[in-house]
């Protein structure tokens, strides 16, 4: 399920630090790496496997947040006749982690990058993560290269995926990227980047697949108090993003047909969720025709208006559920991603989450016609619990944050009456449910004698405590 990523504008309060330490202490998210680690992820910085291959020829350039320095994917388009060529880099983390060494049996205790407001939690020591392995701009860098051909209206007509040696020409950000791309002076590769991903997000809309583009939202304080902002995605986060989709809908692809991989599968959503939702877009003001599906929906949602925003963040639960299916000899049943619909696997994050390293490792193979490493096959079936673990505590982190944020944008106003509308009843006792506020961009519990399920209602705050992360209201009348 896609994150919610909550920032603050200047440094992060005091009021909320200690909640914060105390989510980490549930949570047990891991504090350093032991020295054992650190030592090994020297050695390995200084030791790297590198192939044969060299294409450091291609200008590549990488595109993240500014003060990112975990670079997974470096980026090159260009024209092939009619259609286009996708050069897309992968940082190799296996040319640095070997199963079983300290930093292999350390990142699968932890299974994912963990992100909060005040700190980040990486899988792997920065040694690697920030240093070594990261495609750092004018260092050459061993990468899983996949080239991928698309025909001129964007579908895919080919892919390799080998290991080489690449160079990244510049470190981007995404505000700068977009700028240039409004003022015509982007290089021809970005483009080329706008044009790729706006013919995939028309595959994605005709399919009927759905790629949220949350904002993330920003804790603001004014003379008011505090203040929840959400940030818009620029569009060519959108585009980038398509990139990374269609690279896992190519790994998907060759792990089908090879019958050996590791998938990300979800099953069809059902009624309830399709009525929780349409509810929380009654209670932000945005009208949901019944014909309208939730692609098109989404779809026609626009992230810089802070109702749709809202509704994006909230839109995250289509993606509950979402799983991993490993497989070796045949095919899954439901090898589907019914929120994306495709088949899709996980491979272009390996600095920040687990699995990719082993999706990497079979597409490499199955792309060459070779055997799967060992290694691969005799852990891969442990994987999807491992990432299933490391998700729900993900979420369970970020849950934690925003309620917390949540609780601290109302925790002055307790005694105070707003209006909502009552987005979920529990199905066992109608008179405890979920309320989502009109005025605030945030949910609570709310008790009440026969919740109207979908109504507009007016509730009273009678808690909202950042300690406890926890917003209650009441019914009024």
């Amino acid at each position: 399920m896609p994150l919610q990523r909550v920032h603050f504008a200047e440094a992060v309060p005091e009021v909320f630090r200690a909640s914060l330490q105390d989510i980490r202490r549930e949570l047990e998210v891991p504090d350093g790496f032991p020295p054992e680690v650190t030592a090994a992820a020297e050695a390995a910085a200084a030791n790297a496997r590198l192939p044969a291959l060299d294409r450091s020829d291609i200008e590549f350039v990488t595109i993240d947040p500014p003060d990112s320095m975990d670079l997974d994917q470096a980026l090159h388009i260009e024209r092939a006749g009619d259609g286009f060529t996708v050069h897309y880099a992968i940082a190799d983390v296996a040319a640095f982690v070997q199963a079983g060494d300290p930093i292999d049996t350390e990142a699968r205790r932890r299974g994912e990058t963990l992100y909060a407001p005040d700190k980040r939690t990486p899988l792997h020591p920065p040694e690697l993560s920030e240093g070594a392995a990261s495609l750092l701009p004018d260092q050459v860098r061993p990468a899983l290269l996949w080239t991928i051909t698309l025909d001129a209206s964007g579908e895919m007509t080919g892919v390799t995926c080998e290991r080489a040696l690449v160079k990244s020409r510049a470190k981007l950000n995404y505000a700068g990227v977009q700028k240039d791309l409004d003022a015509g002076t982007a290089p021809e590769s970005l483009q080329l980047l706008r044009e790729v991903g706006k013919l995939r997000e028309q595959h994605e809309l005709e399919r009927g697949g759905v790629n949220l583009p949350i904002p993330d939202q920003e804790v603001v304080t004014s003379n008011h108090g505090w203040g929840l902002e959400f940030r818009a995605p620029l569009p060519v986060e959108g585009w980038n993003a398509q990139i990374s989709l269609l690279t896992g809908m190519a790994a998907a692809q060759l792990m089908l047909k090879g019958k050996i991989g590791i998938l990300r599968t979800l099953p069809e959503s059902h009624d309830d969720l399709r009525r929780k939702l349409g509810n929380t877009a009654k209670a932000l003001g945005i009208e949901w025709p019944a014909e309208t599906t939730y692609a098109e929906f989404i779809h026609g949602l626009d992230p810089s208006e802070p109702a749709h925003a809202a509704m994006l963040a909230a839109c995250t639960v289509l993606f509950r559920g979402a799983g991993y299916t490993a497989f070796d000899g045949s095919v899954p049943e439901q090898p589907q991603h019914a929120a994306m619909k495709a088949e899709y696997a996980h491979v272009t994050a390996p600095l920040r989450r687990l699995v990719d390293r082993w999706t990497s490792e079979i597409c490499v193979a199955l792309s060459a016609g070779t055997e799967v490493p060992a290694w691969v096959r005799e852990s891969m079936d442990d994987l999807p619990k491992i990432m299933d673990e490391a998700d729900r505590r993900a979420h369970a982190y970020e849950r934690s944050i925003v309620s917390m944020v949540e609780a601290g944008l109302v925790a002055d106003q307790v005694g105070a009456e707003f209006d909502g509308v009552i987005t979920d009843v529990d199905e066992k006792e109608n008179a405890r449910g979920i309320v989502a506020l009109s005025k605030f961009a945030i949910e609570g519990r709310v008790t009440g004698t026969a919740l109207p399920l979908g109504q507009r209602v007016r509730v009273k705050l009678v808690e909202a405590d950042i300690a406890k992360r926890s917003v209650s209201f009441e019914l009024v009348g």
